[in-house]
């Protein structure tokens, strides 16, 4: 199954199966790439949240107009900062960031529960290595994109270029089919080569 791309300077469509890679600066500005990916051709999206909470998620979708209704997400922040949550149909919640066993569980879960095409945000790796140990996070990462080609989806993973040391940036990088790379002024570098 492919699906369409509507980010700048990529190609039309992505195979079922990919993960991108966003590389981005500390201070970018990545809402209108990541809801541009969440809002084009898709039936149910995933926005795994390890940098605001679900409300904030919300907002966000509202602001750049993207389909709620299709929208599960999962906070991993608000447990942590002691605000008193339940979860309902389409939010979810685990402990912390670093409750990697928890994120893999919530994924499989969407993923196998859902049908037609569908997508994941993972908002953000950088912020999960502020919680767990670099390792922890590259495997879970790996798990992740394991069940993206499982299940014949896709998914947009955040990182962060200001954080991390350019061998933790390759090692990273070495996962993905695909990179978006986003300058501090907006600009948006591309490689999908792979997927050739």
């Amino acid at each position: 199954m492919d699906y369409q791309l509507d980010i700048e300077n990529t190609p039309n469509s992505i195979p079922g199966g990919t993960g991108v890679l966003l590389l981005h600066p500390s201070t970018g500005e990545t809402d209108r790439i990541d809801t541009d990916f969440l809002k084009t051709d898709t039936d149910r999206f995933l926005v795994i949240s390890t940098r605001t909470t679900a409300r904030e998620v919300k907002q966000k979708l509202d602001h750049y107009d993207v389909d709620e209704n299709k929208a599960d997400i999962l906070d991993t922040l608000s447990i942590e900062r002691g605000y008193s949550r339940r979860s309902t149909n389409d939010v979810h919640y685990v402990s912390a960031p670093d409750d990697l066993e928890g994120i893999l569980s919530v994924t499989e879960q969407f993923l196998t529960k859902t049908d037609g095409k569908r997508r994941i945000s993972f908002d953000s790796i950088t912020e999960m290595a502020y919680y767990a140990d670099e390792q922890r996070v590259y495997n879970t990462v790996e798990q992740v994109l394991e069940l993206l080609e499982e299940h014949d989806a896709v998914g947009l993973f955040h990182l962060s270029k200001g954080v991390h040391d350019e061998v933790q940036i390759e090692r990273f990088f070495g996962l993905f089919d695909a990179v978006v790379d986003l300058d501090r002024d907006g600009n948006v570098d591309t490689d999908f080569s792979k997927l050739d």
